[in-house]
């Protein structure tokens, strides 16, 4: 018998839910973002081209917890974003839940200056 780990497949079977949704354009690129146990990733996609147009991780942050690297990280994202003149983002969680460090990164965008 296959061994399935449990938590990975739900969170594969809710991004596929979201993917069917979500779809990032040249004017409103899609920000997705990752999150291992240590760091969380974030890029900003242009899915007509499929080029990824930014991309940053936590793991060039300062901060002391978590949720503190999550948020600095997302205001990161969002600064180099306005810098290449994008203000508008289509918000992709990945299959995460948004809670904790997700809905943190997503907040610190949201400070940083990102709309979504």
């Amino acid at each position: 018998m296959k061994k399935v780990n449990i938590k990975k497949a739900k969170i594969e079977r809710r991004h596929k839910k979201i993917r069917a949704k979500i779809f990032g354009t040249e004017a409103k690129p899609r920000l997705s973002i990752f999150k291992s146990n240590k760091y969380i990733y974030g890029q900003i996609i242009n899915d007509d081209a499929q080029k990824t147009i930014l991309s940053l991780s936590s793991m060039k942050v300062k901060g002391k917890t978590f949720s503190e690297r999550a948020v600095a990280t997302g205001k990161e994202l969002a600064k180099m974003a306005l810098d290449k003149k994008i203000d508008t983002v289509v918000f992709d969680r990945g299959g995460f839940k948004y809670v904790g460090r997700v809905k943190a990164f997503a907040d610190g965008a949201r400070e940083g200056g990102l709309k979504f």
